[in-house]
């Protein structure tokens, strides 16, 4: 995925992780500056987070690089996502050869930076700095303030906090977009279809995706062809019917009656509706579940 690079390209650079509203200020102006330049609006991303390969350790992430490409194209119309190798060159190389690059590769003629950008060795290339460089190489380039709500910085840091301690509705509002996780229908145990509820089990397609507390949800399952339907997501270790420690995620497609096994399908979290807990039946579970469905029904009219 690149940018056509026989085209003047505007390009907002960053992980954007979550795809938040503090990086659609970013991608907001790429949109304006490549309407007044006649450029096409980019968005590049990295193909892992840049944290991860300069401290050695795994970062959790909010979504995928399939779900970062799609909230950028399906809510902000850019079709022109350019998704840069990350490793130890890159994290060595200086400030100047990477600025450098988006010309050579992706024919960049206006940059869109975050206040907190760095990049090169030792992040020595500060928005500052590469403001500088690229005024004296002869592109444009515009450093967004830090964006607040409710005098919160915006950043993937506190939305990820958000979703693992299951508030939804307000990760929601921060991203300004549903929370999203995707991945491949696996086959499960079926637990769900013997009680008349068959269920999906999702395989995220990132090892390192954050998942919301344990519980259960109203969500939306996005399916082949942009249908939507409203479903029942259950996040966590299914303790009525024994002892485990693998979290799953499992989802009730409301009015569904299909096979999706080995399709990819996208989930998007709008209400906590309650915590996990133990049945001591499966007809008391049954009933909680028709509960939950009902309750899924009422946040969506």
């Amino acid at each position: 995925m690149s940018a056509n690079a026989e085209t003047k390209s505007v390009i907002a650079l960053g992980f954007f992780d979550g795809v938040h509203r503090g990086h659609a200020e970013l991608i907001k102006m790429a949109k304006q500056r490549a309407t007044e330049m006649g450029a096409t609006p980019a968005v590049l991303s990295f193909d892992v987070n840049p944290e991860s390969v300069i401290t050695g350790h795994s970062v959790p992430l909010i979504g995928s690089i399939k779900t970062r490409v799609d909230l950028v194209k399906r809510f902000f119309g850019i079709e022109n996502v350019i998704i840069y190798h990350f490793d130890k060159k890159t994290m060595e190389m200086p400030w100047q050869a990477f600025i450098d690059s988006l010309i050579e590769k992706y024919s960049a003629v206006h940059l869109v930076i975050g206040h907190d950008f760095h990049c090169g060795y030792k992040g020595e290339g500060t928005p500052q700095w590469v403001s500088e460089y690229c005024e004296k190489i002869g592109i444009g380039c515009d450093i967004i303030p830090k964006f607040t709500l409710d005098g919160i910085t915006v950043s993937s840091t506190y939305i990820r906090e958000l979703i693992t301690t299951g508030n939804i509705e307000r990760a929601n509002y921060f991203l300004g977009h549903p929370f999203v996780f995707a991945g491949t229908v696996r086959d499960g145990r079926k637990f769900g279809r013997k009680l008349g509820t068959p269920t999906i089990n999702l395989e995220g397609d990132d090892e390192n995706l954050v998942l919301p507390a344990r519980g259960v949800y109203a969500t939306k399952a996005l399916l082949d062809g942009g249908e939507e339907k409203p479903a029942v997501t259950n996040i966590g270790v299914r303790p009525t019917f024994g002892v485990s420690d693998k979290l799953t995620v499992e989802t009730y497609i409301l009015e569904y009656d299909g096979d999706l096994y080995g399709k990819y399908i996208r989930v998007e979290f709008y209400k906590f509706l309650r915590g996990e807990r133990r049945f001591e039946s499966t007809e008391e579970l049954s009933t909680q579940i028709a509960r939950d469905i009902e309750a899924t029904r009422e946040a969506f009219e």
